[in-house]
């Protein structure tokens, strides 16, 4: 595309060096080209997003580009409603009339900051399990290697940015589906502290772990993005009324002062590994130590124990809202989702309070830890996106790979940035934590990382530069 990032893009919208029509033209051009073969999208909204664009085109003529993000092209995840059609959830199960096809708070506050919708992108159904060829719906594929998944959930929103449809975008994350397919499709994504951002208008999957947020190439796009998204929505019960600050200006490059904890006996040290981790996990930490920060080694309390809660909470927040489904259309669901929401009944009443003590004492200890490092950082997951034949097989290692849940269980925000290629010449990604509400300290920490780095600009062989999968 004529610009890579949406910071990038407003500007040369703002000088007049591209319109917004042209942006959205490239992006539709990309999607006709490769959507087929990527399953970015279910749906496409080319002729809402052109009579959008051209808006934008004309406020910009008249001297008057009100709106953070007036004439970016921006994609939907399809568990968040949009006025322009059903919600699907990638499920023959789902209610098409559910949200009533009106747009969420989350979509309303990008299409008033001047977003170009293009579309609703796909996911895994009900935004957990695993693709299945045995349903109608697309397999969302890699853009680094079609062979290779995107991860999941948030799946068409990450091949998505990567190849090039549109400039950024909205994923969920539950246990890791904005962060992990961000590290696998070299892109950045963050969630947010829980509650910061209004998740009225999506489907829910675990009531108390779900996060919208923004998918976009850099950190930088994504603090212009969460700086629109964020904030009380009284729709919301979980939404928490804090006010919430200009992001883009907390992006100073400058991390000095800041004590970064890194634990040296985390799970990543541990188990299957892609050969490239630990020496780009090293580099990683240089950086942002000539950045000005200062790495010193901690420990997370309880790391199995609150990544075993995110689990349970999941599947027994998940089931209490299926249950009446599956038992009625138990062959309609994903083999993957039946196997997973499928299995929650196993958990006892019990198991769940117990699991929710151990996120209230975890949290506690969390907080504790963050009285002494600003910030803590690790490996999104341990390995480079999976081969999507053997998929299936692969199994507990998926889970055991990705370092994301622990951070649901806790609520604290959490950004992925890329880091660099593995073994397999597939993008792996750096995950950076911060205290609930700072994001803006997370995000410094990402852009500052990006400012002499540029990972998260390299591109698939997609758009025309040369060709994807062949």
């Amino acid at each position: 595309m004529t610009a890579r990032t949406i910071s990038a893009a407003i500007v040369a919208l703002r000088s007049g060096q591209v319109t917004a029509t042209q942006l959205l033209d490239e992006a539709i051009a990309v999607a006709d080209r490769y959507d087929e073969q990527l399953g970015i999208y279910l749906a496409r909204f080319d002729d809402a997003a052109r009579a959008a664009a051209a808006a934008a085109d004309k406020a910009y003529a008249a001297g008057d580009p009100a709106g953070a993000l007036l004439g970016i092209p921006l994609g939907i995840k399809d568990i968040i409603t949009t006025v322009e059609g059903p919600t699907t959830a990638q499920s023959l199960v789902h209610d098409s009339a559910w949200g009533d096809q009106q747009d969420a708070p989350v979509v309303s506050r990008l299409r008033s900051a001047g977003g170009v919708i293009t579309g609703k992108t796909t996911t895994m159904e009900f935004a957990t399990g695993l693709p299945d060829p045995a349903k109608p719906f697309p397999i969302p594929r890699n853009p680094w290697n079609p062979d290779h998944w995107t991860g999941g959930s948030s799946s068409g929103t990450g091949n998505g940015v990567a190849a090039g449809a549109f400039l950024g975008g909205l994923g969920t994350d539950t246990g890791g589906s904005i962060r992990g397919p961000a590290a696998f499709c070299g892109i950045s994504g963050i969630k947010a502290t829980f509650g910061r951002v209004p998740k009225s208008g999506c489907v829910p999957l675990g009531y108390s772990l779900d996060n919208i947020g923004p998918m976009a190439r850099s950190a930088r796009d994504c603090a212009i993005m969460l700086t629109v998204l964020a904030g009380y929505d009284a729709s919301d019960p979980c939404a928490v009324d804090e006010p919430v600050p200009d992001y883009e200006a907390a992006l100073t490059g400058d991390l000095s002062g800041l004590r970064i904890g890194v634990d040296p006996l985390a799970e990543h040290r541990r188990g299957d590994q892609d050969p490239m981790l630990g020496e780009l996990l090293e580099a990683a930490l240089a950086v942002l130590a000539e950045r000005g920060a200062s790495v010193v080694p901690v420990e997370l309390p309880y790391y199995r124990e609150l990544t075993a809660a995110t689990g349970i909470t999941s599947r027994s927040e998940a089931f209490a809202y299926h249950a009446p489904d599956l038992r009625s259309r138990w062959e309609d669901y994903f083999a993957a989702t039946r196997q997973g929401i499928g299995a929650a009944p196993a958990y006892s009443g019990a198991d769940y309070v117990q699991a929710q003590r151990v996120r209230r004492v975890g949290q506690r200890e969390v907080a504790a830890l963050f009285e002494t490092v600003d910030l803590v950082v690790t490996p999104t997951a341990s390995v480079a996106a999976f081969a999507i034949d053997g998929l299936a097989e692969a199994g507990m290692e998926r889970f055991r790979a990705m370092h994301t849940s622990y951070w649901n269980a806790v609520g604290n925000p959490a950004l992925s940035v890329p880091m660099g290629f593995g073994a397999t010449d597939l993008p792996l990604g750096l995950q950076i934590m911060g205290r609930p509400f700072d994001e803006a300290t997370v995000l410094r920490a990402g852009d500052a990382y990006q400012q002499v780095t540029d990972w998260h600009l390299a591109e698939p062989s997609t758009a025309g530069r040369t060709t994807v999968g062949v």
